[in-house]
């Protein structure tokens, strides 16, 4: 997987719906599977969105952890 895809995952907002302004890397499983159902939008917020889903369903959570503390620092 790109570097680049995952700092995207941790720096990136939704843009629209109900997660609107949440990072990508925050939005809830249940609705990821809920958009996998029903089709991902085209272009890189698709593949931002699908992304996610594959590492929610895998478990693999643990790829972003330590990138999103480097680029997100706690307050």
């Amino acid at each position: 997987m790109q570097q680049e895809i995952l700092i995207d995952l941790v720096t990136k907002k939704m843009p629209f719906g109900k997660y609107k302004g949440r990072l990508i890397c925050d939005i809830p499983e249940h609705y990821l599977i809920w958009m996998h159902r029903k089709g991902f939008p085209e272009g890189k917020l698709g593949m931002w969105l699908h992304t996610m889903y594959e590492i929610r369903v895998n478990g693999l959570e643990y790829l972003l952890t330590e990138l999103r503390t480097k680029i997100i620092p706690k307050k």
